[in-house]
């Protein structure tokens, strides 16, 4: 393999209820930054059936070229047709770096894409770079159960590729001026060549919890002792109108259930507000709400981790400051709690 033949940055533009899914428009703005650096061009890499239009929404966010298979046999989401697409088309115009969102999708198609190229693949990477002058992809994540941050790098292999969460990256403000050049492609697939078939897709309907979505987060952590002791978040929360967090320890010792764990292994958050009551402060747990706009900790701790990553810190038992806090709140119970 001669690595000087592959040159560009692509995004897997994931398509969801007909629009581009929001974690790829953030990697195109991680993309953009190393395609500056290495000055190469930045294209998107699109799949369905009826998405071409949708090719226009990336130009904005930073995307030079967008390579479009608009067909119907990629209707639904199939690894082995989708997997066949993006092979063609890597083998074809050789990208040295591609960069898939993290999700169901995403992680499928890139371990599928990474086995067939025979390539390495980073998952859950929590920051990328890129070296201006080899091309190396450097994509960190945590390690050795969060206690490290490991940078991994392919140097044998291309195109070099890693999953990103939602929510780690940053798109880039929309500029309405950009245009692009959109390269339609397309496969010698047919239906029959498909092993797989989707006869049906049932969504199911249930209350969610929407931690990616919240404006405010109160978050605990094995501080708190107990599950009683945990109930304490939820009568704050409930208090100030906020979505309930945990740390990994606080899920495992069962206090609260796992679609509540923020970090690595459990949701990346961007709230306005975060509370970290009783929370260490390990690197899996950070990866997953150091983007917040405002984080405020309370551990009694004074050298816990969670004090090095705060806009605000608070030294004490949380069970004498919270009810302190939920006391303050009382004081006005009809005046409504904003934020922003």
């Amino acid at each position: 393999m001669n690595l000087d033949d592959f040159r560009g940055i692509w995004v897997f533009l994931e398509v969801s209820e007909g629009r581009i899914a929001p974690v790829s428009l953030e990697l195109l703005g991680a993309g953009r930054q190393m395609a500056d650096k290495r000055d190469v061009p930045l294209a998107g890499l699109l799949i369905g059936d009826g998405v071409k239009e949708l090719a226009h929404t990336a130009f904005p966010y930073g995307a030079d070229q967008v390579y479009v298979y608009d067909d119907k046999i990629f209707h639904d989401y199939r690894t082995e047709s989708y997997m066949r697409a993006v092979i063609e088309c890597v083998q074809k115009h050789k990208p040295e770096i591609i960069l898939y969102g993290a999700t169901s999708t995403g992680k499928d198609l890139a371990s599928a894409v990474a086995t067939d190229l025979e390539t390495g693949l980073t998952a859950d990477t929590t920051m990328l770079d890129v070296n201006a002058e080899s091309g190396l992809l450097e994509a960190s994540r945590p390690a050795f159960g969060g206690n490290i941050m490991a940078t991994i790098l392919c140097k044998k292999h291309r195109p070099q590729m890693a999953t990103v969460r939602p929510k780690v990256m940053k798109a880039l403000e929309p500029d309405e001026s950009r245009t692009g050049d959109i390269m339609e492609e397309s496969l010698e697939l047919r239906e029959e060549d498909i092993r797989t078939k989707v006869l049906k897709i049932v969504r199911e309907t249930k209350e969610k919890v929407r931690l990616d979505e919240a404006d405010v987060i109160v978050a605990g952590g094995k501080g708190l002792g107990s599950r009683e002791g945990f109930a304490l978040i939820h009568r704050f929360a409930e208090r100030i109108g906020a979505t309930v967090g945990a740390s990994r320890d606080a899920v495992e010792a069962g206090w609260i259930s796992h679609e509540h764990q923020v970090g690595q292994t459990g949701v990346t958050v961007t709230p306005k507000i975060y509370f970290a009551i009783g929370i260490s402060g390990a690197i899996q747990h950070l990866v997953g709400m150091r983007n917040s706009g405002l984080i405020i900790a309370i551990n009694k701790d004074p050298n816990a981790l969670i004090f090095q990553s705060c806009h605000y810190g608070i030294v004490g038992d949380a069970f004498e400051i919270v009810p302190l806090l939920i006391e303050a709140f009382q004081k006005e119970p009809d005046k409504e709690v904003t934020y922003g």
